[in-house]
């Protein structure tokens, strides 16, 4: 499900010619709000619920190089879930459908009044079910992957 759509703005592009690494984490952080959108949180669903979303983690992978004006497209696909966290793998695509980079996040439901973790409100809940989703068995290649040196033998 591609949940945003941009382009790579002129203020992204580093001395290398390409977006910087830094750009790609805001355009994940923008898949993220477009993915509150999705579910019903929203401004004025998270004012309507007193709920919004934490990140907790993010494991951010760079695949390709992104430059100025090209297309982005931001898909994402729910690994797994409970009742008040996501984890959740993103893909950054150009127009052709070159994966550019990946962001698996650990998202927490946060209760605004009283800042602490709390259960998805039932209709975002409903609207989370709803999302592409995947058994464990059958996650993206790049999902689950940890950072770390190769073993030396």
């Amino acid at each position: 499900m591609v949940l945003l759509e941009t382009r790579v703005a002129p203020e992204w592009v580093d001395y290398n010619g390409h977006m910087n690494d830094a750009e790609y984490a805001r355009v994940f952080s923008l898949g993220v709000e477009a993915l509150m959108d999705a579910i019903g949180l929203d401004e004025t669903g998270r004012r309507r619920h007193g709920y919004t979303i934490f990140t907790l983690e993010t494991h951010l992978c760079y695949r390709r190089e992104a430059h100025e004006g090209q297309p982005l497209a931001i898909e994402a696909t729910v690994l797994d879930r409970d009742a008040k966290r996501l984890h959740v793998f993103f893909e950054m695509r150009d127009a052709e459908g070159t994966l550019l980079a990946t962001s698996e996040q650990m998202l927490m439901g946060i209760d605004t009044d009283t800042g602490r973790p709390a259960p998805f409100p039932v209709p975002v809940d409903a609207a989370i079910g709803e999302l592409s989703s995947t058994a464990h068995d059958a996650w993206p290649e790049l999902a689950g992957r940890r950072i770390g040196l190769p073993a030396r033998f």
